[in-house]
């Protein structure tokens, strides 16, 4: 039998290497016999760079890039192959975990960061730029990312932003300057990450839907939103078409607007892109048996998120899927079937994580001795 084993991280416990590692040696330890193939998942969000790293291999790469308050960071990053593509991710320089919860205030966080990263990647020679945007601390329309890959931002009197601009900069931009961009941008495919289909602005935009979530309060968001409206004119007068009501310019605090806009990104669905870069669709008609998971299943589990993409590659291949949760809000999903809790052998949610590597492993070879 030949089981393809690919789930998502169990946050807190468990990244995605970790959990097909137990998950795998679970299952061989039931059944020797069977031929299983390790494919780690994520769905854009934190731990794609790695996730797709333990399967194609490639180089770590280390850039050092301003965080999201602007104080330097250790961003990881990678290449692949012949250097060709790259890996990146915005939480690895902008994301909210970067920043302490009583200094989380999207009014001053940026994404400089993240167009550093690009421009490391651009200077090593990648051309393709897989990018996920997940787990953003900002809301800065992408500002700073664009100026860090050259875009120059101007003031109504002319005068340059010559630090890394934040959402408090954006109702202050007039005009965006192109001149100067990274050369190598512009035969760039930058592919982007992104499960989200917000607009810039509005009650359903970038400031509304996620800056509470980033620590703005309602006077805070008001001001974003009033920011976001100003930078989007300031971009359509550069580039000639408005872009704020596109699918996903609200993604990320804006970045999704000005990856769109001014660096000719293609937002895709998130598990898509990683399912696309694995070739998972491939490896699943070679399979008997897909098992999957991630920490926690409920109603939202098949809206996107990475089971979701799992079962509808798995069912155009005709190809049963199994899944694994830290805890289950659901008795059962489409798609899947059969469904196994880590939350069920232990007294606790807390016991559940701090576990989670023995138990996965003890539940897949509980799984395995049943067929």
């Amino acid at each position: 039998m030949r089981v393809l084993i690919a789930p998502d991280s169990f946050k807190g416990s468990l990244t995605a290497p970790q959990a097909a590692e137990a998950l795998s040696r679970g299952w061989q330890r039931a059944r020797p016999g069977d031929e299983i193939t390790a494919l780690p998942l994520a769905d854009g969000g934190e731990g794609t760079v790695e996730a797709l790293m333990a399967a194609l291999g490639g180089e770590w790469r280390t850039t050092r890039v301003a965080g999201p308050l602007g104080s330097p960071v250790e961003a990881r990053w990678a290449l692949l192959g012949g250097g060709d593509t790259a890996l990146v991710e915005m939480a690895a320089a902008s994301g909210l975990m970067l920043v302490p919860e009583d200094r989380r205030n999207p009014l001053h966080t940026s994404t400089f960061g993240t167009g550093e990263l690009l421009r490391a990647a651009l200077e090593a020679g990648a051309r393709t730029i897989l990018l996920g945007i997940g787990g953003s601390a900002t809301n800065d329309g992408g500002a700073g990312m664009a100026q860090a890959l050259g875009f120059r931002l101007l003031r109504r009197d002319g005068s340059v932003f010559a630090t890394p601009a934040s959402g408090q900069d954006l109702e202050n931009i007039a005009r965006v300057d192109g001149t100067a961009v990274h050369p190598a941008l512009r035969e760039a495919r930058i592919r982007v990450a992104c499960d989200v289909d917000n607009p810039l602005t509005g009650p359903e935009g970038a400031a509304h839907v996620y800056g509470p979530q980033k620590g703005a309060t309602p006077d805070i968001v008001r001001r974003l939103d009033a920011g976001l409206h100003t930078w989007a004119r300031a971009v359509e007068a550069a580039v000639g078409q408005d872009y704020s009501t596109v699918p996903g310019a609200g993604a990320a605090g804006g970045l999704g607007f000005a990856l769109q806009t001014l660096c000719g990104a293609e937002l895709v669905s998130g598990i898509n892109l990683v399912l696309d870069a694995l070739r998972f669709s491939e490896r699943t008609r070679e399979a008997s048996l897909v098992l999957t998971g991630e920490g926690r299943i409920d109603s939202q589990t098949m809206r996107g998120k990475t089971i979701a993409g799992v079962v509808r590659r798995a069912g155009e291949a005709g190809v049963p899927v199994w899944a694994f949760a830290g805890k289950s809000e659901v008795e059962r999903l489409d798609g899947i079937e059969r469904l196994y809790e880590i939350r069920s052998l232990c007294d606790s949610d807390r016991e559940a994580m701090d576990r989670a590597r023995e138990l996965l492993e003890q539940l897949a070879a509980r799984a395995a001795e049943g067929l």
